[in-house]
């Protein structure tokens, strides 16, 4: 075959040049068949055929190999036939000839185009509006210069990318059945169909067939609110990507910086905020705004019931002779209210304890005792590393953390006094707490050395350390005696 250039040539010179076929052989050199087929095409596109390998020496063994191969798939994996083996087979029953890196090249590229068949593939689904995925997501949020652990419950719609968040203390059944309930107050209305995983809160164990046994409560929810609870596979989270996303989402833009803790409803007004905000974004592939998608989802959307669910589940527990109960962990007083030996009902919801008789009267009602996780920060890394990059100190989100009056001192304009005073806020937090440190600073003058400061620090851990003074009260009236030396005086002669 000829060279592209040479090609060309040929073709020019029967077009543009007018020669015969005859002329241009004998110009380029070339046979006059090769000339006129050149001369003549009239067709240019390159031509991709498929490549056919021939296999002179594996051709008669290939399906041989082929039915060890798939053999193998029902056997254990330490059972099944190496390429090794494989050609030590060929040798003793079938006479083979070949070589052994013969073998083991068709071994390879026939596993590898097995388990191509075998790989799992998956479509691009359609979701239709109304149908929503729920699921849960851990964050952190700072409270008391601390890392306290909490939850995100995220309820998102696949067809408009919109989402709905509540944050809770715990997965429970209580904040779980809490978390849908505000999620459904925000949106108006109630999703027609939402997918789930198989979380505890809703779902006691899985029968054999796949069916779920569900918990009392989570049917009576959905009976309340009219919904179709669809459920993933085991181990299948994949089924509700859409709300696996939006989950990363919501940690990465809604709660970076961290989020401060100062209630649990300010916490939940942050959330709903930033899931509004959001919603006045374009749609990642339709170019619309999240918002106007959005109401196509909610047209299909259920109306909410005139009453709200009120989630929770009664328990029985008997008043030790101490006079208290035992929850989650927890002792809950109860002296003076309940005698000694008497059983109490506990209604459990998801932010408070009420204590009832067994007649149902209301002898107490307390928050609901959560751990609340807590995390320390490493105050004394956090400002060695702004030590380095003072400039960073305003756009650090642990500074923000700190009483107002820490991030006054830590912020000063100038470099040079900044950089001592992140210094010492590195050294007095191996010693001192958060909240020592503020009390000094509160009540030092603004003009106050590191040294002054430090002998401050120093006076406050000493008082702490000295304890108060306390009045004995066990003694008998008028036993206790004065300590004088008037007496001692007289004797000595000493006026």
């Amino acid at each position: 075959m000829l060279k592209m250039p040479q090609q060309e040539y040929i073709k020019f010179l029967r077009e543009a040049e007018g020669l015969s076929v005859s002329d241009i052989a004998r110009q380029v050199g070339v046979h006059w068949r090769t000339a006129k087929r050149y001369a003549d095409q009239s067709d240019w596109n390159k031509r991709l055929g498929k490549r056919k390998s021939s296999s002179p020496v594996m051709g008669p063994y290939m399906e041989i190999v082929d039915a060890w191969l798939e053999e193998d798939q029902l056997l254990p994996r330490k059972q099944r036939h190496t390429g090794v083996r494989i050609f030590q087979r060929l040798q003793a029953e079938y006479a083979f000839t070949g070589g052994q890196r013969t073998v083991l090249s068709y071994v390879q590229l026939q596993k590898s185009r097995m388990e191509l068949e075998r790989a799992k593939t998956y479509e691009r689904l359609e979701h239709p509006p109304g149908e929503a995925q729920v699921d849960f997501t851990t964050m952190q949020v700072s409270r008391d210069q601390q890392l306290m652990t909490y939850k995100l419950l995220v309820v998102s719609f696949p067809s408009s990318n919109t989402a709905f968040v509540y944050p809770t203390p715990a997965e429970n059944q209580e904040c779980f059945l809490e978390g849908m309930k505000q999620c459904f107050q925000q949106m108006g209305g109630v999703p027609r169909r939402i997918w789930f995983d198989n979380l505890s809160a809703a779902v006691v164990h899985i029968e054999k067939h796949g069916e779920r046994q569900l918990t009392e409560g989570f049917q009576r929810f959905c009976a309340h609110y009219r919904m179709e609870a669809v459920f993933c596979n085991p181990y299948s989270g994949h089924e509700k990507g859409h709300v696996e996303s939006k989950c990363g989402y919501a940690k990465r833009n809604w709660a970076v910086p961290i989020p401060p803790f100062e209630g649990h409803e300010q916490l939940a007004a942050h959330f709903a905020e930033q899931a509004r905000q959001d919603r006045e974004r374009l749609h990642y592939a339709k170019g619309v705004r999240i918002a106007e998608l959005w109401e196509a989802d909610r047209a299909q959307l259920l109306t909410l019931p005139g009453e709200a669910y009120e989630p929770f589940r009664l328990s029985a527990s008997v008043v030790n002779k101490y006079g208290e109960i035992r929850f989650e962990g927890a002792t809950i007083p109860l002296v003076g209210l309940v005698s000694p030996g008497s059983e109490v009902l506990i209604q459990t919801f998801w932010d408070r304890l009420t204590i009832l008789t067994k007649e149902h009267e209301l002898v107490r009602e307390v928050p609901r005792p959560y751990t609340g996780r807590t995390a320390e920060v490493p105050w004394g890394q956090v400002f060695a590393n702004l030590l380095r990059k003072p400039r960073s100190v305003g756009h650090s989100q642990f500074i923000r953390m700190l009483p107002g009056v820490v991030q006054g001192y830590a912020s000063v304009a100038d470099l040079a006094l900044r950089k001592e005073r992140l210094q010492a806020l590195a050294h007095w937090c191996g010693v001192y707490s958060i909240a020592q440190i503020a009390e000094v600073l509160t009540t030092a003058s603004s003009e106050a050395t590191v040294a002054q400061l430090t002998a401050a620090l120093g006076l406050v851990q000493a008082n702490r350390d000295i304890p108060a003074a306390w009045s004995e009260t066990f003694s008998p009236p008028g036993t206790q005696a004065t300590v004088t030396l008037q007496q001692y005086d007289r004797l000595m002669g000493v006026s």
